[in-house]
């Protein structure tokens, strides 16, 4: 969902909610906050805050002061950047993959290597942005296959997103326990680098 729409459906929750209860309204904008903003946005917990013993009204308001706020914040650019701490960490990823191209170009190394490589700056990647977005892997152990179902849980990555990282999954891991002959063939190993850095950059300035 791009700026724009997400500035109409924090209107509409506003417009709706004063026709509603102040029950219904507190809920679906905490939900649409929670996914939209982040559960670690100060917009999120203010709202998780709400004083419910108060008069409906003044809940009402309330909310909508939350949401004309993160309104605010959207017509103002501020949604459309990554923070700062994002932005080191995918420059980090960013050179790993660098780093796996240079092996992966070299003669003397196999395709094994950067194939390991490749995988550990992929799952960094996923690791940092589910953190960024206040997520949790629900007692799932850490993993290129648990992020992914997580992010995908949350519709922000697709379907085809995901096929790609259990390809990619399997290869990296086909690598670390040492089965060569799968991770043998330097073109197929190119198309992995290609696709994740792919991958990296269309994700890569996700900042919720």
């Amino acid at each position: 969902m791009n700026t724009d729409d997400l500035i109409k459906q924090a209107r509409r929750i506003i417009e709706s909610g004063r026709q509603s209860s102040w029950a219904g309204m507190l809920a679906e904008a905490m939900e649409f906050l929670r996914v939209y903003a982040g559960e670690k946005s100060s917009f999120f917990k203010q709202l998780s805050k709400t004083d419910t013993s108060n008069f409906d009204e003044l809940i009402k308001e309330y909310v909508i002061d939350n949401l004309e706020a993160f309104i605010r914040y959207a017509e103002n650019g501020l949604l459309e950047g990554i923070s700062i701490e994002r932005k080191a960490q995918i420059d980090v990823v960013s050179d790993f993959l660098d780093q796996a191209n240079t092996l992966l170009i070299s003669k003397e190394v196999h395709p094994a290597a950067p194939t390991v490589i490749i995988g550990a700056a992929l799952e960094e990647f996923l690791r940092n942005w589910i953190e960024e977005a206040g997520l949790s892997l629900g007692g799932k152990n850490p993993s290129l296959d648990s992020y992914s179902k997580v992010l995908r849980e949350e519709d922000l990555i697709t379907k085809q997103d995901v096929k790609d990282i259990t390809s990619w999954s399997g290869l990296r891991n086909y690598a670390a326990h040492g089965e060569w002959d799968e991770v043998k063939d330097k073109n197929r190993i190119s198309l992995m680098l290609e696709g994740v850095n792919f991958f990296m950059r269309k994700h890569g300035e996700h900042n919720i």
